[in-house]
């Protein structure tokens, strides 16, 4: 093979290779475009990693962080969501990251019934959960979380596991305490635990099942207030290297307005604005400014920013 035929054979490869490539942004984007951009909370450079926020019919918000392979579609993509178990992703021919999203949020009777529904009840007795009882673990539940570790007071504590499946019925559980003290709650929830009934609120079940009055949810005191931010809707960053020595920290800019007073990560405004597509000279914003482009309280043409979208509030 001489070098004029290896020169054409090198050319031929990388036009085949940019036109792959081509082919797959062009997906990517237009998937993206039918879920909707406004839900999109993270874009990788190279389109290969998304993260979407959902929000179920209590309000609640989901990250779906979806990594894609450069097969896609022919290979399924990878899925992390906050659920109690592994997303078990249906991936049919002429799939989409559409239906990722349906598969995740909405119902389809005739088809299935989303993960997001099917564990409304769960969240909804850990939050009750959370209103009504000294939870002292963990302090900063996320939804995937099932657990929960409870001050019944006298310096004894329960450990609660929750079943996704069936949130209401009797728990699992471990107490925490003296020796005397455990053992003597141990055999009384040996002997109680019958009480425990599908048709009442869960903090009610446990009081009467332990025969004693709980102690209540102790108010955050001002220092430990959590501040969400609000893109994210977490207070700390994941504990990533990659994140450098942003890694886990917590809201950095805070939001002059007096109307508003978000808090956000910095790193969260970026990846956001990075992934609107029309967004451009976006560096060095002040945070007003930020809120300011977000909100649409000015034109972002002024300042090199054309079509900035509002996030999901």
């Amino acid at each position: 093979m001489n070098v004029s035929m290896v020169k054409e054979y090198s050319g031929e490869s990388r036009r085949l290779e940019l036109a792959k490539s081509s082919a797959f942004y062009r997906r990517i984007y237009s998937e993206v475009e039918e879920i909707g951009w406004e839900r999109l909370l993270k874009l990788q450079d190279d389109l290969t990693s998304l993260s979407f926020r959902l929000m179920d019919k209590k309000g609640r918000a989901h990250i779906l962080e979806i990594t894609l392979d450069k097969t896609y579609p022919k290979c399924p993509p990878a899925v992390s969501a906050d659920v109690p178990y592994n997303f078990n992703l249906e991936w049919p021919r002429n799939s989409s990251l559409r239906d990722v999203v349906r598969q995740f949020q909405e119902v389809h009777a005739d088809k299935f019934v989303s993960h997001m529904d099917k564990l409304q009840d769960f969240w909804s007795t850990l939050d009750d959960i959370d209103r009504s009882l000294w939870v002292t673990n963990p302090k900063q539940p996320d939804l995937a979380t099932s657990y929960r570790q409870i001050n019944i007071g006298n310096d004894c504590y329960i450990m609660l596991s929750i079943n996704a499946s069936d949130p209401r019925a009797l728990p699992e559980c471990r107490f925490m305490g003296a020796y005397p003290k455990v053992n003597l709650l141990r055999e009384i929830w040996r002997r109680r635990c019958k009480l425990w009934t599908k048709d009442k609120p869960f903090p009610i079940n446990l009081a009467c099942v332990l025969g004693i009055q709980l102690p209540q949810a102790q108010p955050v005191q001002k220092n430990e207030e959590q501040i969400e931010c609000g893109i994210c809707y977490a207070q700390n960053l994941p504990l990533d290297d990659e994140l450098g020595t942003k890694s886990g920290s917590e809201t950095d800019y805070k939001c002059e307005n007096a109307n508003c007073n978000r808090a956000f990560h910095s790193i969260c405004l970026g990846d956001w604005l990075r992934s609107i597509t029309t967004t451009r000279n976006f560096h060095g914003i002040r945070a007003r400014f930020i809120h300011l482009a977000i909100y649409g309280r000015i034109s972002g043409q002024q300042h090199g920013v054309s079509h900035v979208r509002r996030p999901a509030s």
